[in-house]
This record gives C-alpha cells, structure tokens and sequence, in this order.
C-alpha cells in the first residue's frame, strides 16, 4: 500500500462573452488516493487505486441549470458520469480508480520480445506528457487526446531486442465507455442486464500505441484509435438544456438526453527530448512537442459538431448534417530545474475549430486547457518540501476562438465563433432586442426598414436572438490559479 494525499485551493475565474465574469476564489479541496499493488509472482501482478476527491464542505442543492443536474448537488448529475466519477470534486465516498491485472511475459512467439497482457480498469488517466504538470508517472495513452478513466484491455509487445531500436514497442488498446446493459430487477421478464434497445448503444474504443523510438534522452510516441458510438445532446436535447431556440425560450419538461450519432477517429504524435545537454544545466532540462488530431464519422442522416433549429432544421452552427470535419491541436512545452528540489514547468497549446478529444478528466477545474479551441498557456513551479512533502503553485489561462471546447460530440460540441455570437449580441441589442422574445419583432421591423426582405430579416434575427440568447452562457475565457501540498508516501 501506499498514500498519496493532497490538499489544494484554486482560484477560478470565467470571463463570459456578454462581458460578465463568474468563479469562486477560494475552492478548497482534498484528494486521497490509496494504491494497491501485489506480485503473486515474477508474472502475475495486480494493481488497483482507491480514490475520494472532495471539495470542502457540505453544499446543500443549489444548481444553475435543473436540465443538466436535477438534484444540484455534487456526486449526482453528470458527477456520476464513469469517465470523469474520480476526477470530478463529489461527496466523501471513496471509489476505485483503478484496478487490473497484468501479466508480464518474457517471449512473444518463441522469440527474444517480451509482452504484457492486461484487463480491468486501467490506468488512463495521466497519460504521457500530461503527467508532467501533475508530477506522476505517465500513464498508457498520450495525454494529448485521452485522458479519461475506461475499462478495458491492453497488451504490448517490446520489439527492442530483436531489433536493437531502443524503445520501439506496439501497444494494442481496447475497451467499452457505456453500456446499455439492463439494471437489475429493471423489467418485469426477469431478464436482467440483457440488451436494452430503448436506451444508448454500447460505446467502445479500438487504437494502438507505436513508440518507434526511445533512449531515456530522446523520446517519440505516436497514438491512433476510433470510438463507437459516441454521446452528446443533439439539436433537440441542446435546446432542452440551455433553454434557448432561435432566441425564443423553450420551457425545459425534464432532463436532458444524450443521443448517438456517429464515430470519432483520433491520434497524437509526441516527442520530447529528456535532457538537453550530457551534462550540466540543461542536462535536466526536458523540452516536448505534440501534434493531435480529431474526426468526426457522422451516421446518416446524423450531425455532430453542428447545431440546427428542431423546428425548422436550419443550420445554425458547425457541420451540416452527414459532414465530416477534422480538427486538430499543437503542443509546445519545458522544464527546468530550480536548484536541487525545485521545477520550473512552461506549456502553451492551440486547439483549432472542430479539435475534439477525450481529456475530461484533466485535473484543471476551469476546463480541460488540452480540449481549448483557441490558445492556452500555463506555468508551473514544483518543490520537494521534504522526503513525503511536495507543493506546486500553478496558473492556467484559457482563451477560446470557438465554444464547445468542453462539450460532447454532438450538437452540445458545436463550435460557435465567439466573436460572432458577441457581435450579433450587440446588433440584437441596437435593434431593439431584449430579454423579452416578443421583441424579437421589433428586430425584424428595424431589419425590413434596412432593406432586408421579411424572409431575410426573420433568419437574420434569429441569428441574432440566438446569439444574445447565448451570449451569458458562453465562456470567453478562463483561468485557474492552484497551489497544493502533497503528501507521498
């Protein structure tokens, strides 16, 4: 067994595209986690991870928004969803994290390559480069497109002996992010966990990691998978949940759903050279590059990464229906070392329209920088205390071009640009647009006097409505300053 307990508080600011700010200066939180390994044998090992991650304090049922957490409280809602259940701040349960079994061979087809084979809920959150701001080990996949929690399998062979290329290993990665299983006593037919067709297929992920190279100095990663069947709100649902179409209000009647509507393909490529100079300074300095990319698979007659108006199917946003888009992300980051004990850490990323990746559960409570459509920048200084102590002060300031960097892969994803919603935000508000939806015909009558036909002027002050509908719920940008201490031990 071994403890790893942290205490944190995060000042977290929102700048909101209608010109307000939101946030909260003093969260305090604490974050235990209790690992478990155990080696049966020189083959046969088991790993697990116990985790309670909590903010300070009881909270007592406030929500802004009843259609996405009808409870209001932290640990139910979209709190209890499995990818992110322990990363996001929720009640004093304590819940597994981790837990798997590895088995560690020493030849693959009779031949000089050793090979791993495991199952069970596996490490993936924390992965390569994403581990350095956290100060842990990496975990399996690269940090630049997933970082989620996932139940799955993993084996890998090591190729490095038989070809003398240091390094270079094949991993091959698979798993299930839902289930559509039915609930226990959930019918009366007594057919428990069968297939429930009424609910979301299953969602499952494929991929491979290839390292064609790695010498402890020089170091090259590469990442490729699909993902089945992904959720998020299509048009319906997103108007349900934010309440807003075309600038009218749409009175929320429950919950709103997720949908299926299509697949999504991804990769990564990272390098990092460990250790600029034999010896010195910049002997311990590491610097990394990482490029990413996305890409929608959309079912027929399906949308993802777009939104239209329910009633009308007119495109307002994004990918039309049955369109493909890619998106894609640069990674640049260093660290330095400040005297014997101290790390002086400096990343920047650039996330471009349509980048869409798995990282929900970075441990940035402002929102995932990785997942950014626009610029992010962050910097970071790490000390060792002592043996079992260790603190980080760390600033993370996002800018978004575009919304719906932390959002799903349907139509909750869209991206908007934003400087198009404040734009048509402040024409609705010239031409005599209000809170009120009846003032909505103030706009067109103001529109047709411009020269506008009617038809041209009602699509133009739905756009608008839209807009300043949108407009307070849109975050422009964000930022989150966090300094903690940490016990290991």
């Amino acid at each position: 067994w071994s403890i790893d307990f942290r205490t944190s508080i995060d000042n977290i600011n929102y700048d909101m595209a209608d010109g307000s700010t939101r946030g909260k200066n003093d969260l305090m939180s604490n974050r235990l986690w209790l690992n478990m390994a155990y080696a049966a044998d020189e083959h046969n090992v088991f790993k697990g991870q116990l985790s309670y991650n909590k903010a300070d304090g009881a909270q007592f049922g406030q929500t802004s928004n009843p259609t996405l957490n009808p409870f209001g409280v932290r640990g139910t809602g979209f709190d209890t969803f499995d990818w992110i259940t322990n990363g996001a701040l929720t009640d004093n349960k304590i819940a597994v994290r981790q837990a798997y079994w590895l088995y560690l061979g020493d030849k693959a087809f009779g031949a000089n390559i050793p090979w791993t084979f495991s199952v069970g809920r596996r490490p993936s959150v924390g992965g390569y480069l994403a581990n350095l701001r956290e100060d842990d080990p990496a975990t399996s996949p690269l940090g630049h497109s997933i970082n989620v929690e996932f139940d799955g399998f993993s084996t890998k062979l090591d190729f490095s002996n038989v070809t003398h290329i240091p390094g270079l290993t094949f991993k091959i990665c698979g798993g299930q992010g839902s289930t559509n299983a039915a609930p226990k006593f959930s019918n009366l037919s007594g057919t428990d966990y069968q297939n429930d067709d009424t609910k979301l297929e299953d969602t499952k992920l494929l991929g491979f990691l290839f390292n064609p190279y790695n010498d402890g100095q020089y170091i090259v990663k590469t990442m490729f998978f699909k993902a089945w069947s992904m959720p998020g709100f299509d048009s319906a649902n997103f108007f349900q949940a934010f309440g807003e179409s075309q600038g009218a209000p749409i009175p929320p009647t429950g919950p709103a759903g997720f949908s299926q509507n299509g697949d999504m393909l991804g990769g990564a490529i990272s390098v990092m050279v460990d250790g600029l100079t034999e010896d010195g300074y910049l002997s311990d300095a590491k610097v990394f590059g990482s490029f990413a990319f996305s890409k929608t698979q959309p079912d027929s007659g399906k949308q993802m990464l777009g939104l239209s108006d329910p009633a009308s199917g007119q495109l307002l946003a994004g990918a039309k229906v049955d369109e493909s888009k890619t998106g894609t992300s640069y990674w640049f980051g260093t660290q330095l070392p400040v005297g014997e004990k101290g790390i002086l850490g400096l990343e920047y990323n650039h996330g471009s329209e349509y980048w869409r990746p798995f990282t929900y559960e970075e441990d940035t409570l402002a929102g995932s920088k990785l997942a950014t459509r626009g610029n992010a920048i962050e910097a970071y200084f790490t000390y060792q205390l002592t043996k079992a102590l260790s603190a980080q002060i760390r600033y993370t300031k996002m800018d978004y071009d575009y919304t719906g960097s932390n959002g799903f892969f349907a139509s909750g994803g869209t991206p908007f640009k934003i400087d198009d919603v404040k734009n048509g935000a402040k024409k609705w508000a010239q031409l005599g647009g209000t809170a009120d939806p009846a003032s909505g015909a103030t706009v067109v009558g103001n529109l047709v006097k411009s020269g506008l036909s009617i038809q041209q002027a009602k699509g133009a002050a739905g756009q608008m409505g839209l807009a300043a509908a949108m407009a307070p719920n849109i975050v422009e940008s964000a930022q989150d300053i966090r300094f903690y201490i940490r016990y290991r031990y």
